[in-house]
């Protein structure tokens, strides 16, 4: 995962690097680390957040006029400070390593997964170079010292050559005091181009708001030289100019939005939903295949089915578009786990519409399976996405960008509501165009999707009854989570929440495979959470909940009000505003985002930074 940000400049850039660190640790927050040119190379690293390395930069008097930092989320080592980038070559022999004093040549962060570093590591030490790290990184370090012969950019040219993976770098040289070379293969890096010649590289656009507007996208395989003043861009060993990556205007959020009455980022974002799905249909006036796209007509002509990839919770927000897709617009469509889909053999058909679901659009497990599906010769192209400027909205021909804004809080919620509401408008553009519903029928549902706001903001009111039973759920060290049909997704996502803020083990069923073996494990100790909403399975669903209670399980139903559905010895209840029909997915989801938040409270977790995990997955 692992955010970079490096700078080149006629001023100190320390405060750059950390601010930008700052806004990319949603990235990873293992370690963070920073280097700079100073008569010489210096760094400082911690394994504390980045404020503490703030901290620690300003007692060291840490300055430069270029550098390069980084924030991590491990892979290859333990989160622990020698492991930190960035990673240092000191040359091969006896003495090269920094126990030595002797002076660091070449300093480099990394983020992606270098898959034959072992191979280049015993290369490497044959030569004589001394590791330090456990990390793959280390690797490209030392072989691009092993490369160097006077010119920074050749020696990273020809180590990135060698590299077998994924990549984002950025490296400085102790000979070369105005100097940062970087370049990208399946990681995500933009340039960033400032005033007076300066020059960046990041992660996302976001680390240089307030830095620069002025952004390039670099694309796989582009090596780029920045000097003071001057920088370009190679790939394949072509020079390219502004034609071939032109500089855009990018206005990109800080990030730093306050949290004013709420605790955490999380509570925010769950609280903004009603805004950000009121921003997200902002606009739309009637459902034509041109939002699209330009081309989306056509596109959606000539195609009679649909594959969706995603990961986490954007996986669940596509197997809850299925059951639309299937029962509304009349297409066949498969759900496939992005990170499982490119490596099984599987059968590709021209007519099929390729539909990537992702908050980031930089998530590498997605747009591998996107290229994928490409090279099969499935064409046609859609993402759904909260980042206009990402990858993914540029390597699909069509796409809806949802306006959730910024999402900080690494369990995703916001993005997921208004990844529905793009899908559900997805749904309504293709049974327009292959005749399963009429203007009249798409013009009652967009009715009923402008509702949506107002009848999310009814559902947050019931944030005090849910902080009742997260005290309960605090105390436990299992819960399951059942559902039926199009809430079987919601359940899902549910048990998701609670395990990666809580820690607390969830998993969640269709409620029908309960007397198929998860049902061994129901006792007192297991709560069960069932979404429970009045539609054509709330019978076989009360028939499921009866088997739970006759084991002597603890329900926790969310419950539409017209449900007859009670709370009594065993059952918890908590009756829902109101029955929204084949759109309830959208509204059960947020009571399970408040458990889960209000439980993670009552445990004392970091709801935001859930330990060994971060927010944008961008290596495999």
């Amino acid at each position: 995962m692992c955010g970079i940000v490096s700078a080149v400049a006629q001023q100190n850039v320390v405060s750059i690097l950390i601010q930008g660190l700052q806004r990319l640790e949603y990235r990873g927050y293992d370690s963070c680390g920073v280097a700079v040119w100073n008569d010489g190379l210096r760094r400082a690293r911690s394994t504390a957040r980045v404020t503490e390395l703030d901290e620690q930069v300003q007692r060291d008097r840490l300055q430069g006029y270029s550098g390069i930092a980084h924030t991590r989320w491990a892979t290859h080592g333990a989160p622990a400070v020698h492991n930190a980038h960035p990673h240092f070559s000191y040359g091969s022999g006896v003495d090269a390593d920094d126990s030595t004093g002797k002076p660091g040549r070449i300093a480099l962060v990394h983020n992606g997964i270098i898959e034959n570093y072992e191979t280049l590591r015993s290369q490497l030490q044959k030569k004589g170079y001394v590791f330090s790290s456990q990390t793959d990184t280390e690797v490209i370090a030392h072989l691009i010292d092993s490369l160097y012969n006077g010119d920074l950019f050749d020696a990273v040219k020809a180590a990135l050559a060698q590299l077998h993976g994924a990549y984002a770098v950025a490296v400085i040289c102790r000979d070369e005091p105005h100097r940062v070379v970087g370049g990208r293969a399946g990681s995500p890096l933009v340039m960033g181009i400032g005033a007076d010649g300066a020059h960046y590289l990041a992660s996302d656009a976001m680390a240089l708001a307030g830095v620069t507007d002025q952004i390039i996208y670099l694309e796989e395989g582009d090596v780029v030289d920045l000097q003071l003043g001057k920088y370009w861009i190679e790939n394949a060993g072509q020079r390219l100019g502004t034609a071939q990556r032109p500089v855009k205007t990018v206005l990109a959020h800080s990030g730093a939005a306050e949290l004013g009455p709420y605790r955490h980022y999380m509570q925010k974002e769950i609280f903004e939903q009603p805004r950000a799905l009121a921003d997200t249909l902002e606009g739309v006036a009637t459902v034509v295949p041109e939002l699209f796209g330009d081309d989306a007509l056509h596109v959606f002509q000539n195609i009679d089915r649909v594959l969706i990839l995603a990961c986490g919770t954007s996986y669940y927000s596509g197997c809850v578009a299925k059951y639309w897709l299937e029962a509304i617009a009349g297409m066949p469509c498969n759900v496939e786990i992005a990170s499982e889909y490119r490596y099984r053999t599987s059968v590709p058909h021209s007519k099929t519409l390729v539909v990537t679901i992702s908050q980031s659009g930089e998530t590498a497990d997605t747009l591998a399976a996107l290229r994928h599906a490409k090279t099969l010769g499935m064409v046609h192209t859609l993402t759904i996405c909260n980042v206009a400027t990402s990858a993914m909205v540029r390597e699909c021909k069509l796409s809806y960008v949802t306006r959730a804004g910024v999402e900080i809080g690494v369990a995703s919620t916001k993005a997921f509501t208004t990844q529905l509401a793009g899908l559900f408008l997805l749904t309504l553009a293709l049974g327009g165009v292959k005749g399963t519903l009429s203007d009249e029928q798409q013009a009652a549902y967009l009715g009923q999707m402008r509702h949506l706001p107002l009848a999310v903001q009814a559902v947050l009111a019931l944030e005090p009854q849910l902080m009742q039973w997260a005290e309960s759920f605090s105390k436990k060290d299992n819960a399951l989570f059942l559902g039926r049909g199009i809430h079987y997704p919601v359940a899902l996502e549910g048990a998701l929440k609670l395990k990666e803020i809580s820690y607390i083990h969830a998993e969640a069923y269709p409620a029908g495979e309960l007397k198929h073996g998860p049902l061994a494990l129901v006792t007192a100790a297991m709560p069960v959470v069932v979404v429970a909403p009045n539609d054509e399975l709330i019978d076989k669903l009360k028939s499921n909940m009866q088997e739970v209670r006759a084991r002597g399980g603890e329900l926790y139903v969310l419950a539409d009000a017209d449900s007859n559905i009670q709370g009594e010895e065993g059952i918890h209840a908590i009756r829902m505003p109101e029955h929204y029909g084949v759109l309830s997915p959208i509204l059960h989801v947020v009571p399970l985002q408040l458990l889960a938040y209000h439980t993670a409270c009552a445990k004392g977790t970091d709801v935001d930074k859930p330990r060994n995990l971060a927010k944008s997955v961008t290596v495999e």
